[in-house]
């Protein structure tokens, strides 16, 4: 008789123990064991939180190299069936070998589960007709659990799903995840409520009243936009290191729908706008996006929503500084084009518009289609097509985290018919799909790669640019790893086409994703190792780094509602001199819009104690030592680049957090 060391840790989750029996069959190449129950020398083992417990498995004869491992369990007499969350099982052979059987999933019923061993093997190399068995009952098993859906046509597709708890349970929230999302949601409401504010439809009589929506819910930056948000430079500043980073574009020459001159601008510094822009000192932000679009209905009324063009100067001191807005497309006489030397209402209205525009390119396009919707599409193609067992699988779950849940409850509670979006934005309702699918329609895959992107843009010598310059550091970052990890697998191009899995995952999520449109650029299969290291690359950071930059700071712009409105009651001004501090409050969402928006914003913002952040993983899938050495060195830079923005902060009187890895998440989780 021969004897395997047996290790099985559960989970350090609430909820993860369980009381019943456990069984377990090792399989090897030369055999398989006889399927044993698990018990301590007490007759029974305790499975209990982060419990590392301990049995020996007899066989009698080697069964060679461990291949995989079955487990199932079954309830106690008396006892109910409960389900199980184990993370590992570790085997030691009677030759001395090590295996890991990464699990990390919960385990419910009675029906026996097969794991395999940890060594991260492509679809090629997994030769052994007992790793095809598994692989392709796996796949065929995740087939069922993880099909596509299509929420509107015209919108990238999503995981078919009838509430969060039909989820798969190792997609949903954790019980501290849950409980702490509910409880965050019901406190702001709550406060809202016993203030009255939640049933107001009336229109702010004064602009320090709106203190009294979260008057005890402000962070250092949500102040800091409160006193200034009249500025011309926090304006232009947003534009670089706010929520929406990603508009902005040099401006080579001045399109036609924007008929500025040099003696309608004032540029500091002196000089004329054509030398300015050869320079590369000139940039336009276009909301073409929104043009045409009907608003929403709020309260009974008709809201407004623009699709301005705003022309913006780098000054010699820096500052990046708003020199001409125009509220629509198409030039006018009942479109007039604003000025910093305009009256004082007149271009704070101006400015007030553009800001509601921004608040609905950045929910829809930048927000929820380029980071939750994308996310969502990598996530359900992964989970579709990819053995536990494959590299890129191992490399990639720890980045789709709660994704599939935190979407599902996007789609539930905040984009659907009765959601906060489409009952209190201007672009809720009809203009939402529109400008979801036209935001769809103009993606393209340069776009997601920050290095491309930058480059389209223009902007890579932007002074304070803090978006770019963190997120620059961090793509090349995740790169390394990427490159890394996948290079230890893949050695040729050849190994990258052969692989059917790989293939049909970028092909699942050009098709369901991206809609099958060549224009986007999003490649339909991958030929080569760097074509696959830049894919996995941008599929990473948009769901970890990106994501943080465009969710992070909602509140610290959006907390004051003036600057970040969701709604506007007035139609644009068509003549100049019409504006006063009356007509701006007559602007501005009524009372209950704001507060909705607030409590939305905040909710969005607020991270969750059992946030995992970017680099960090508590589920072990890598054992070979060359990924685990990429991973380490991974985690040492990331380390270093924190160190390095937490020292450029402390000199900036509006620091940007958003890209510092100890503060992005490691999925789209909120």
């Amino acid at each position: 008789m021969v004897k395997y060391e047996v290790t099985v840790t559960t989970a350090n989750l609430a909820q993860a123990p369980t009381t019943n029996n456990i069984f377990i069959k090792l399989v090897g190449i030369d055999g398989e064991s006889k399927r044993t129950w698990l018990k301590s020398i007490q007759g029974t083992a305790a499975f209990h939180l982060g419990a590392k417990s301990h049995f020996s498995v007899s066989c009698h004869t080697s069964l060679g190299k461990l291949v995989l491992i079955e487990v199932d369990k079954r309830p106690l007499p008396l006892f109910p069936e409960d389900a199980w969350f184990p993370s590992k099982v570790a085997v030691k052979s009677p030759e001395g070998d090590y295996y890991n059987f990464p699990i990390y999933r919960w385990i419910s019923g009675s029906e026996v589960q097969l794991f395999r061993e940890g060594t991260a093997l492509r679809n090629v190399d997994d030769t052994h007709h007992l790793g095809k068995y598994s692989r392709e009952k796996e796949l065929k098993l995740r087939e069922e659990q993880y099909r596509w859906d299509v929420y509107k046509e015209g919108l990238p597709h999503c995981i078919k799903a009838e509430n969060p708890l039909s989820l798969p349970c190792e997609v949903r929230f954790s019980f501290t995840k849950a409980t702490e999302f509910l409880y965050t949601a019901s406190v702001g409401l709550t406060e809202l409520k016993l203030k009255g504010l939640i049933v107001s439809k009336e229109n702010w009589s004064n602009l320090k009243d709106i203190d009294k929506v979260f008057c005890n819910k402000t962070t250092p930056i949500s102040v800091y936009v409160k006193n200034h948000w009249e500025d011309d430079a926090l304006f232009g500043y947003q534009y670089l290191n706010g929520v929406n980073p990603i508009l902005i574009q040099r401006c080579a020459a001045l399109p036609d729908k924007l008929p500025v001159t040099d003696d309608m601008v004032f540029l500091r510094g002196g000089g004329c706008l054509m030398e300015e822009m050869q320079k590369g000192n000139i940039f336009l932000c276009d909301y073409k996006r929104l043009d045409g679009l009907k608003a929403n209905v709020i309260n009974g009324k008709k809201q407004h929503l623009m699709a301005p063009l705003v022309l913006l100067h780098k000054t010699p001191e820096d500052q990046l500084m708003p020199i001409a807005i125009q509220l629509k497309q198409i030039p006018g006489e009942d479109n007039p084009i604003f000025f910093p030397t305009d009256s004082k209402y007149d271009w704070l209205t101006a400015k007030i518009f553009v800001r509601s525009a921004d608040f609905s390119e950045h929910q829809l396009n930048v927000h929820l289609l380029r980071t939750h919707l994308l996310a969502e599409v990598f996530a359900v193609s992964l989970l579709r097509n990819m053995p536990m067992v494959h590299p890129l699988y191992k490399l990639i779950i720890p980045h789709t985290r709660y994704t599939l849940q935190i979407n599902y409850l996007a789609r539930l509670l905040l984009i659907s018919e009765i959601g906060v979006f489409t009952q209190f934005a201007a672009s809720g309702g009809e203009a939402m799909i529109d400008i979801l699918k036209r935001s769809l329609s103009s993606l393209t895959y340069s776009s997601l790669c920050v290095p491309d992107d930058i480059a389209e843009r223009g902007v890579g010598t932007i002074p304070n640019f803090y978006y770019r310059d963190d997120g620059l550091k961090l793509w090349e970052i995740v790169h390394r790893l990427v490159n890394g990890v996948l290079g230890y697998y893949y050695k040729t191009d050849d190994e990258v086409c052969k692989d059917s899995e790989l293939q049909k995952w970028i092909q699942d999520i050009f098709e369901h994703g991206f809609l099958s449109q060549t224009s986007t650029g999003i490649p339909q299969k991958l030929c080569t190792v760097a074509e696959m290291v830049k894919f996995v690359t941008m599929v990473i950071f948009t769901c970890s780094g990106q994501h943080s930059a465009v969710n992070a700071g909602q509140y610290d712009y959006g907390g004051w509602m003036p600057n970040t409105p969701i709604s506007l009651q007035r139609d644009a001004p068509t003549t100049k001199g019409a504006t006063s501090n009356a007509t701006i409050l007559q602007t501005l969402p009524d009372v209950n819009t704001t507060a909705q928006g607030m409590a939305t914003m905040w909710l969005l913002s607020k991270q969750s104690s059992d946030f995992v952040p970017l680099g960090q993983y508590p589920e072990e899938h890598f054992f070979e030592d060359g990924p685990c050495k990429v991973i380490k060195d991974f985690q040492g830079e990331l380390h270093i680049l924190s160190a390095i923005i937490k020292t450029r902060n402390q000199s900036l009187k509006v620091p940007y957090t958003y890209l510092d890895p100890v503060v992005v998440e490691n999925s789209v989780a909120i």
